[in-house]
């Protein structure tokens, strides 16, 4: 696998590197005076109590009992990388912000993946939306994409934003479920909100699950503007995607790899990385002129709304590239700081009403997670572009500020630090007009709650239709009210009769009920959602293939994880015909085995096991195949997790491939007779496998499921 380049610009010397590696270091503490004795403390005798005057024990046991400090209300499950972005061409057009003109530039970057509800102690696997925020270190200062891999949200204002997510937390009576969005408090919520309609679409889909966190797409989620060096202003919404596709694991593996790897996609992209098998995703830009703000059939500013890139297509204008793993999980991911605030010239707000109420909520975050407003002069959160201003002081100032003055106007400092003028970079913010009272309302065109979750759903193949269905099912079946059941099926009836009739059949109800109207019930009635009772518009854009995981798959197995079944006696050729094949295609071998360590192949040599049957588990493989060997496959006959490793891939939709002595292998499970035919998506070859057999199951893998065989289960 390639690596990163490695500076070789100097000559290190023996000192050097044991400095750099810490093996000329003493023990200290925090003061720097070096430790004799840390394996006992200081006592009145061999046996006698411990001595107050124990500096170094006091230091060392403070220090620990103040570790942890509090984890993120929302997004504490964190994974993260460096990075760098570069731009493909200059959009002087539309932007100023150096770091999209300079296509000579690599901006760095820091990005955060992340689940929302649960606990920084939770699965990976959680059905749940991922965050997907991004720091820009550039010249210009500090620069935050904070969004979402999913482009809408479940609420319009952010005043709903506490009781969003009180929802969908653990109840507070119990304490459980944690993770999870399968209980009463958070349907009773949606069920009585019916603007989280589309989000709940997008919730209740694969987009939920991803495979890895490389293999989803990010969102801006809210409309922001573009401002040129005229002045001239265009909406834009931000998007980035995936090199390697956009692809899933289905629920019933969710749960299982939750149990297997709790820590599945942060282990994924940690390795990703350290195999030099980089991550990257294109930042796409819908831009939008300000003449066109009304053109739609929704509100630019609606955040439960997107812009079906039919109407306004995808422009790909740069690249980024997860090239190095954080050096340190709390220094780096935990105290990162991110804040949809955190501008550049050239990149400004819209006035949707979620964002605006995101611009308060990041840095009161900030203050109480970190402590102090210096969080900004943690490594991690450190702006590359000089800092100069009148701010001092404060819990863990680090910046000694030289200088009598800290005030502006001043003429004792010579008036530093200076204003910036627009010219040279000083940021403005855009002049738009506003000429309103100040009132408590939405807009009536705020008020289409369900013409898009209908546009979603109508937009997916009919195997992630039946997954939403399955998805709601299996949620409203862990509510255990009866009336927020009937109330959420209301709900799903006005976004599609098949959805809301699948649903309520699998719920046990007779029939499917009616709306309630109004359809907020315990909602006073001068409650706005009242006022502006939901409907559906006749929206444009009837479906959107752009919305549906299938969509532009890029038709590559690079880093997939074939597993290799297989003991000892296997053979040989069998083995490294296959190996050199999927290694071409860029994808990672792992050989599972009886037993750990080694295994002895046909001709005698020795074979590195990856992982045993007692070990792993299958489903954090994406295709399986079993090499040829009589006496590899008489032992593998006999251990019946190997039959287990073969069936749960098949009813995960894996491919499988095997050589002619598979067979025996095969017939002993429950798919042996469904082998024949494309649908199974089973190869079994009549002799060694062949170049032919080979292809077609690339062919397979590069579809990341056998889809068709769901017809077969």
């Amino acid at each position: 696998m390639k690596k990163p380049p490695k500076n070789n610009s100097k000559k290190i010397s023996d000192l050097e590197r044991n400095t750099e590696n810490g093996l000329d270091q003493f023990l200290t503490t925090d003061q720097g005076l070096r430790i004799n004795d840390d394996q006992n403390s200081l006592k009145a005798g061999e046996r006698g109590p411990s001595l107050l005057e124990d500096f170094i024990l006091r230091e060392k046991i403070t220090h620990f009992d103040h570790e942890r400090i509090p984890e993120r209300i929302v997004h504490a499950r964190g994974s993260a990388a460096h990075g760098i972005f570069k731009v493909y061409e200059p959009m002087k057009k539309y932007t100023k912000a150096g770091f999209l003109n300079d296509t000579e530039r690599e901006t760095p970057v820091f990005v955060r993946f992340s689940t929302v509800a649960g606990s920084t102690g939770s699965t990976d696997l959680a059905r749940d939306v991922r965050g997907f925020a991004v720091k820009f270190y550039t010249e210009e200062g500090i620069y935050d994409l904070v969004g979402n891999n999913i482009p809408v949200f479940f609420i319009q204002d952010a005043v709903k934003f506490p009781d969003l997510i009180h929802a969908v937390k653990p109840e507070p009576d119990k304490g459980y479920p944690q993770a999870a969005s399968a209980h009463d408090t958070f349907w009773d919520f949606i069920s009585l909100m019916p603007e989280s309609a589309h989000m709940i679409m997008w919730a209740m889909s694969d987009r939920a699950i991803p495979r890895s966190l490389r293999m989803m797409e990010g969102f801006g989620i809210h409309t922001f503007r573009f401002i040129n060096d005229k002045g001239e202003s265009t909406f834009v919404k931000f998007h980035w995607k995936p090199l390697l596709g956009t692809h899933s694991v289905l629920w019933d593996e969710a749960v299982k790899i939750s149990g297997a790897d709790s820590d599945y996609h942060r282990r994924d992209l940690h390795d990703a990385i350290e195999n030099g098998d980089f991550p990257e995703w294109e930042l796409g830009v819908q831009i939008i002129p300000e003449a066109d703000e009304h053109k739609f059939d929704f509100d630019l500013l609606d955040a439960t709304k997107l812009i079906p890139e039919e109407e306004v297509p995808v422009q790909r204008i740069g690249k980024m590239t997860l090239n190095r793993n954080p050096d340190n999980f709390f220094a780096e991911t935990e105290q990162v700081a991110f804040h949809p605030g955190h501008l550049v010239p050239g990149i400004d707000f819209s006035s949707d009403p979620l964002l605006q109420g995101r611009l308060f909520s990041y840095t009161d975050t900030q203050l109480s997670r970190l402590g102090s407003p210096n969080f900004h002069e943690i490594p991690i959160n450190r702006s590359i572009a000089p800092i100069h201003n009148n701010q001092r002081d404060g819990h863990m100032r680090q910046e000694v500020n030289k200088g009598q003055t800290h005030y502006h106007p001043n003429s004792l400092g010579g008036g530093c630090p200076f204003q910036a003028k627009i010219s040279e970079g000083g940021f403005s913010s855009y002049a738009e007009k506003i000429d309103s009272h100040k009132i408590r309302e939405r807009s009536e065109s705020f008020k289409d709650h369900f013409s898009q979750a209908s546009l979603f759903f109508n937009s997916q193949s009919e195997v992630e239709k039946q997954h939403i269905i399955n998805a709601l099912s299996f949620e409203l079946g862990k509510v255990n009210t009866v009336e927020i059941r009937v109330r959420m099926v209301g709900i799903l009836s006005q976004i599609n009769d098949r959805l809301a009739k699948d649903v309520s059949k699998n719920l046990g109800m007779s029939s499917v009920p009616k709306p309630e109207k109004p359809i907020n019930k315990g909602v006073p009635a001068d409650a706005d959602q009242n006022r502006y009772e939901p409907t559906k518009s006749n929206p444009k854009t009837k479906v959107s293939e752009a919305l549906s995981l299938r969509f532009d798959n890029p038709k590559t197995i690079k880093t997939r994880q074939i597993a290799f079944l297989c003991t000892d006696g296997v053979d040989d050729d069998s083995v490294e015909t296959m190996k050199a094949a999927l290694i071409k295609e860029g994808a990672y071998i792992k050989i599972v085995a009886t037993h750990s360590g080694d295994i002895k192949t046909a001709s005698g040599k020795l074979l590195k096991v990856d992982d045993s049957f007692l070990t792993g588990a299958p489903f954090v493989f994406d295709a399986f195949y079993v090499p040829n060997g009589k006496k590899s496959l008489e032992l593998l006959v006999k251990e019946p997790a190997v039959k287990e490793f073969l069936e749960q891939g098949f009813k995960h939709l894996k491919p499988i491939i095997g050589d002619s002595d598979a067979k025996k292998l095969f017939d002993i499970t429950n798919f042996g007779t469904k082998i024949d035919g494309e649908k199974a998506g089973v190869i079994l070859s009549s002799n060694k496998i062949a170049n032919k057999e080979i292809a077609a199951f690339i062919e397979l893998l590069e579809e990341h499921r056998v889809w068709s065989r769901m017809e077969l289960l």
